[in-house]
């Protein structure tokens, strides 16, 4: 197949507009703002741009909603989503991109100094921007050209729990037939699910007293902690999970307590997690876990027979989801994968996405790289050739030439 030209200077050059923008989660202001600029220089109408208030609604006291942008055409068509998020990790903050030719890699992109890229996801923020352009380039140059609709979700907080795509007014986004999301990642991997995840915070409270003096009159939240964690690893309820065919991954993240070596801990606080792709696998996960707590509790005792207690809350991040290869979506990514000449592969990942809760909107998203690489740290990179890729696939979406 033969494809329409993209602009690759001008497509390039908006990453590493992007890049530079500070935009770390929670602070998105600033990047939704170039961003809407980007899109009213293009010749998109002011009034087809809007933000909602899921800013307000994070756990974060985030200063930006999500930036959603409608693209009018033929009704009778599919209507197409496209989205990306606009935050970045902290050590992306700063960042001065710079284009190196690399002897096996080719063409790069990477922080002059010592901070990450930012490509998850600005890259993404790029492909969308670029795709939009050569729709209305498109138009331009031949009014009579028939388009579908389309919409454009630009997220807040994707790197702290999914918080924007969890608080999408899907209102504002309407009716879709097929989504495509692009984060980080190889481009020719058509992530078509995605693993579930729950966050478990614990409160452990014992009883203080004199570690020197009369350490047999407290109860140390510490031990109690520690007795709790070592059950549920001797048990093999910590890191890979695998009971009766069943496959998660648990973990204990943070452990906090304690300010001096001479009392005995009165209270720690426990932040864990589990995952699966199977939920009810998930929840007996978070369950044992509270078990485990629970009969630490009662297994620690000062002289006198009293015991700690605890509070347990847990929150679900995202929940598991996987579309059929067969899904129009899935189809659609696979095609034109294959007519760049990349080889698609399906897969399942086992991290959080905004297509979960997208999902759970509703709207059925496979998730696309644009060629990070490294990322979330120092020695993140983006490959340009598939980064232009990317850029071609998405305009294929919205503009078919």
């Amino acid at each position: 197949m033969s494809w329409a030209a993209i602009d690759e200077s001008a497509a390039l050059d908006r990453f590493l507009e992007l890049t530079r923008i500070p935009g770390k989660s929670g602070d998105e202001a600033a990047i939704s703002a170039a961003i809407e600029k980007m899109l009213v220089d293009a010749g998109v109408d002011p009034d087809w741009i809007q933000s909602d208030d899921a800013g307000t609604k994070t756990r974060l006291d985030g200063n930006a909603g999500n930036l959603i942008v409608t693209l009018p055409g033929d009704d009778s068509l599919p209507r197409t989503l496209l989205s990306a998020h606009m935050d970045t990790v902290p050590i992306c903050v700063g960042c001065n991109p710079q284009l190196r030719d690399d002897d096996q890699l080719g063409r790069i992109v990477v922080a002059d100094g010592p901070t990450g890229l930012g490509a998850d996801d600005r890259s993404g923020c790029a492909v969308i921007l670029s795709a939009i352009v050569e729709r209305l380039s498109r138009q331009a140059k031949n009014p009579d050209l028939k388009l579908a609709p389309a919409a454009v979700t630009f997220l807040i907080q994707e790197e702290v729990g999914l918080e924007g795509a969890r608080h999408l007014d899907v209102s504002k986004v309407g009716h879709v037939d097929r989504a495509f999301n692009f984060d980080g990642g190889a481009l020719d991997k058509i992530r078509h699910g995605a693993i579930g995840g729950e966050r478990v915070q614990v409160t452990i409270h014992g009883h203080a007293a004199h570690a020197g003096v009369a350490p047999e009159k407290g109860v140390s939240a510490i031990v109690i902690a520690s007795e709790a964690i070592s059950s549920l690893h001797r048990n093999g309820w910590l890191g890979l999970v695998e009971k009766d065919g069943r496959r998660g991954t648990a973990n204990v993240g943070v452990f906090q307590g304690g300010d001096a070596t001479n009392v005995i801990t009165p209270e720690v606080q426990l932040r864990a997690e589990a995952r699966s792709h199977d939920a009810e696998f998930r929840a007996e996960i978070v369950s044992q876990m509270r078990t485990a707590i629970e009969n630490a509790v009662q297994s620690v005792k000062d002289v006198q027979g009293r015991t700690g207690s605890f509070e347990f809350t847990s929150r679900v991040d995202y929940e598991a989801f996987r579309l059929a290869e067969d899904h129009p979506s899935v189809l659609a990514a696979t095609e034109l994968i294959s007519q760049l000449g990349r080889s698609p592969q399906c897969e399942v990942a086992n991290g959080g996405l905004d297509a979960n809760w997208l999902m759970l909107h509703g709207i059925e998203a496979v998730t696309l790289g644009c060629g990070q690489a490294s990322i979330h740290t120092v020695d993140e990179y983006l490959m340009v050739d598939e980064f232009l890729d990317a850029c071609r696939l998405a305009a294929e979406l919205i503009a078919p030439a």
